[in-house]
């Protein structure tokens, strides 16, 4: 079985997932992934969670989300790069932030999240479903 790799800046923290798992990918625009990932909004890869293992030490942030659900950002110690996200309410699934993985050929959204914090510069294709909040 291949495997699609991603890594945290040094290294010392990566994700492999199965290269068949094709991943839900999200953009989410709020404010704390814009925080989270110095940029206008995060992109995350969620996949079935036997189809990834985490290896390597990671410290993990946990918050409430605005929609309510509990958040769990998964990162590096050394270099504070994130590898893994987990939400409560799908347990099942664990995300992994597209621009750790080495491939640029990394699957596109098919959702946009927290539009009304969106920069008024960001532009998104016509086939990415939108939604002002959250997708409950």
């Amino acid at each position: 079985m291949r495997l699609m790799e991603a890594s945290c800046q040094c290294g010392r923290l990566q994700a492999q997932v199965a290269d068949e798992a094709r991943p839900f990918t999200i953009l989410c625009h709020c404010t704390d992934c814009q925080r989270r990932t110095g940029s206008p909004f995060g992109v995350i890869g969620y996949f079935p969670s036997d189809a990834v293992t985490i290896s390597g030490e990671a410290r993990e942030f946990c918050r409430d989300t605005y929609a309510g659900n509990r958040l769990t950002n998964g990162f590096c110690p050394s270099c504070g790069s994130t590898i893994y996200v987990l939400l409560s309410k799908n347990s099942d699934m664990i995300g992994v932030p597209a621009g750790a993985f080495t491939t640029p050929h990394f699957s596109p959204p098919v959702i946009s999240v927290w539009e009304q914090d969106r920069h008024d510069w960001v532009a998104l294709p016509e086939t990415v479903a939108r939604h002002e909040k959250g997708t409950d």
